[in-house]
């Protein structure tokens, strides 16, 4: 049975378009033009960063973050950003007695901004508080110890195979791949995708199919 469900944060709670917006706009590059490249970097199975140093060879993220901050144009997000099926799949897994957690790649600054969003889960996970990144086994290793400990009663939700879907597997959860973001539609990983146990085009899907999973399971 399923008795924790643990979700990434960027592309799958998160939509980042306007944060990417607000990347083009510091960068002073047209926006249509950063997503163009932020696409090509993710189909040649690159790391996101690069489509930053298509701009500027020398660009450190951690750095322009502190530069922004200090600009008074801090990396941000709020309720307008939450995907409009985050809030209630959440409170409907929430519903059923699992244990919903939070665990994805974000930097020091996103873990009060979470909080903040006042969403309904037992635990937030990120990179920068945890010490380990995606898709680092030791990333995975702390997803399973905060949610009991037992790795096949976990699924953890994530729009990317390469970074969510192919380590959770591998780290004995079971998992699950939303097709959006642009991970989601760009990332073709036939053999990762068989090995997940749900693929859903929306969250909304998501509590009935556990709950039926765990009928089942029974």
């Amino acid at each position: 049975m399923i008795d924790a469900v643990f979700f990434d944060v960027g592309g799958t709670i998160l939509d980042e378009s306007r944060e990417f917006a607000t990347w083009a706009d510091w960068l002073g590059v047209p926006r249509h033009t950063l997503s163009a490249v932020f696409g090509a970097v993710i189909a040649r199975g690159l790391d996101y960063r690069e489509t930053f140093r298509a701009f500027r060879p020398d660009f450190d993220l951690a750095a322009e973050r502190e530069r922004r901050a200090a600009a008074g144009r801090p990396e941000t997000f709020g309720e307008e950003d939450l995907y409009p099926d985050a809030r209630a799949c959440l409170t409907a897994l929430k519903d059923q007695g699992l244990f919903v957690g939070l665990a994805g790649n974000q930097p020091a600054h996103a873990e009060p901004l979470l909080r903040a969003l006042d969403l309904t889960v037992d635990l937030i996970g990120t990179s920068d508080g945890w010490g380990a990144e995606k898709p680092s086994p030791a990333f995975f290793e702390r997803v399973i110890r905060a949610g009991g400990g037992d790795a096949s009663s976990i699924l953890y939700v994530g729009d990317r195979p390469d970074n969510d879907a192919r380590p959770a597997v591998a780290a004995g959860m079971k998992a699950c791949l939303i097709r959006r973001s642009p991970w989601g539609h760009i990332l073709d990983m036939p053999a990762v995708s068989e090995r997940c146990l749900f693929r859903i085009d929306s969250l909304d899907e998501l509590p009935i199919l556990v709950a039926k999973h765990n009928a089942l399971s029974g």
